[in-house]
């Protein structure tokens, strides 16, 4: 499966705008062309075959929590060049103007149908949402910020793994996360992991495995590496669909698929199935 299959292109509409080109997106389900703003306003899925495109990352926060509940925690924080990496800043300015986002993932707190939750939304348009310092640090931050006010935490995964302009300092960030949720699980709270279109890389292999609850969209591409470099290290061919979030789900990687008009109420139930377990335990004294 090709990461970059939805690049926004370019192209001459005549009588549709007096000023030049629309944003085409083609379908690759059913290679219909669709207007890229006027899809990634609503669901992100194609209207003629429902297939997904990935979502932009406060659309997808409007499409989740409550209207106006969403307060954003870190909203200016931008990665620097830590490495001096030949053309990163001009890349991340670029990145910035392109995608209407400060860095590859979005935190904060919110409601859901009423209940309380810390949410992260990663998003794939700045630079496929790899993680570096920055991300890895906004990660920790809302981790962190749940178990001080212990609220269970719902993460939006999406990304391309490590950020290689970052180097080790990027790769640092797995074992940072890591540590940062197993606190927030180890006070009993609720962490739910949502998985979409592409999640690979060091983020598979810290965070976005990590959850209570595994949840994922239709089709997404989930795994650590490519199965070309899958299949030179095991020296064996590999199950068509390996890394799709069906197959995972078939073999009990993840708990469930949901639709993405279904997303909504799914976490609003089982946010409301935890808070209801942490009063009854409360009640009986176990725990506070």
């Amino acid at each position: 499966m090709n990461l970059f299959s939805e690049q926004i292109e370019s192209t001459q509409q005549t009588g549709l705008q007096e000023t030049g080109a629309l944003e085409m997106l083609r379908c690759t389900r059913c290679g219909r062309d669709l207007v890229a703003d006027v899809v990634l306003a609503g669901d992100a899925a194609c209207p003629y075959c429902g297939n997904l495109f990935r979502q932009p990352a406060y659309r997808r926060i409007e499409a989740i929590v409550d209207s106006g509940s969403f307060i954003e925690i870190e909203r200016e924080t931008e990665t620097g060049d830590p490495l001096s990496f030949p053309g990163y800043r001009t890349k991340l300015e670029k990145e910035r103007v392109k995608s209407k986002m400060q860095e590859g993932v979005v935190i904060g707190k919110a409601t859901v149908k009423g209940q309380r939750t810390a949410i992260a939304v990663m998003d794939s348009y700045f630079m496929m949402g790899s993680m570096g310092t920055v991300v890895g640090e906004k990660i920790v931050i809302l981790a962190e910020f749940a178990l001080t006010n212990r609220l269970p935490l719902v993460i939006f995964c999406a990304s391309g793994g490590a950020r290689m302009q970052e180097g080790v300092l990027s790769l640092m960030q797995m074992s940072r996360t890591t540590i940062a949720l197993a606190r927030h699980s180890a006070a009993g709270l609720l962490h739910v992991n949502v998985l979409t279109h592409p999640t690979t890389g060091g983020v598979t292999a810290s965070f976005a495995m990590q959850g209570d609850i595994t949840l994922a969209e239709p089709g997404a591409l989930i795994g650590f590496a490519g199965p070309r470099v899958i299949e030179q290290t095991v020296r064996d061919k590999l199950p068509e669909g390996f890394q799709t979030a069906e197959y995972l789900y078939e073999h009990g990687l993840i708990d469930r698929i949901v639709e993405r008009k279904d997303m909504r109420e799914t976490l609003a139930s089982l946010l409301a199935l935890h808070n209801t377990e942490r009063v009854q335990w409360t009640d009986k004294g176990v725990r506070g």
